[in-house]
């Protein structure tokens, strides 16, 4: 009995979690017309109140038409997001890993643990917090209102670390061993064992980091003044009420890297809960 009222509690719950998605796929299909009468009291902040129609009254395809083939500044910031995501991500990777490793397995530096509390300390600090000194940073390197700003900084966040340190700590302590017995050497042994066995960690901080990096919203209006360089993520904020339509339908476009990178990679993710709530 507690089962089938968990369950239904979570299912009541999951309607909740998917009411905006629902809304925003119903919206992609709708006239212009339709949706400013559900929503008009809500924008023009007239008397009334908002409505919504789960099914359309009639379908359009106008505002996707109007976005695929009379807005190329929505392709230009989508290419800009990639060419932020991706140097993001190969960074992450290229500094987490080996920073991480070495943490839990380099015995030699009796900092180690020093070294990880200021990781965590950095990884709680929010932003706005850094913000400034990053910008100064930025400045005097001369990289402010290029990418780089914006891809410099990330490639050396503390949460990949942390998340792929608590998976190189549940490597056993044989396996490592078992591998240097046989002759490796720390590298031969980062490379054979560390990896594949952290493989699900690695898969984990490129997801999560999709997922974040995808979405930036205060770091390019804090590091990039030039709107051609601007992420996709900035560019339903441009929109006004006169081109609802075209807002729900990139709302959803932009969504949906992120759904499909999240569904494959949910059981990677699952994962990388898991190891993030391991006790030291």
């Amino acid at each position: 009995m507690k089962n089938k009222i968990c369950n239904f509690v979570i299912i009541i719950l999951s309607l909740f979690v998917w009411i905006p998605f629902i809304m925003i796929l119903s919206s992609t299909l709708m006239p212009v017309d339709e949706i400013k009468q559900n929503f008009g009291a809500v924008l023009l902040n007239d008397d009334g109140y908002a409505s919504w129609n789960l099914i359309p009254k009639y379908i359009s395809l106008k505002p996707l038409i109007e976005l695929l083939l009379d807005s190329p500044e929505f392709f230009v910031m989508f290419w800009n997001s990639v060419k932020l995501v991706l140097p993001i991500l190969l960074g992450q990777v290229v500094i987490s890993v080996p920073m991480a490793w070495g943490l839990v397995n380099f015995n030699k530096c009796k900092l180690r643990k020093i070294i990880f509390g200021i990781y965590m300390v950095l990884m709680v600090m929010p932003f706005q917090v850094s913000m400034v000194s990053n910008y100064l940073v930025l400045d005097k390197l001369h990289i402010l209102n290029t990418r780089f700003s914006i891809i410099l900084p990330a490639i050396f966040s503390t949460f990949p670390v942390f998340i792929l340190y608590q998976f190189f700590k549940g490597i056993p302590k044989e396996i490592i061993e078992a591998g240097e017995i046989d002759g490796a050497n720390n590298f031969q042994i980062f490379i054979s064992i560390a990896i594949p066995m952290g493989r699900s960690g690695i898969i984990s901080i490129l997801i999560l980091g999709f997922l974040e990096y995808w979405n930036l919203i205060e770091q390019p209006l804090a590091f990039l003044k030039d709107s051609d360089l601007f992420p996709l993520s900035l560019y339903i904020s441009k929109i006004s009420y006169e081109n609802i339509g075209i807002a729900t339908v990139s709302a959803f476009i932009m969504l949906l890297p992120s759904l499909l990178v999240f569904l494959y990679g949910q059981t990677y993710l699952e994962d990388g809960i898991k190891a993030s709530g391991m006790k030291e």
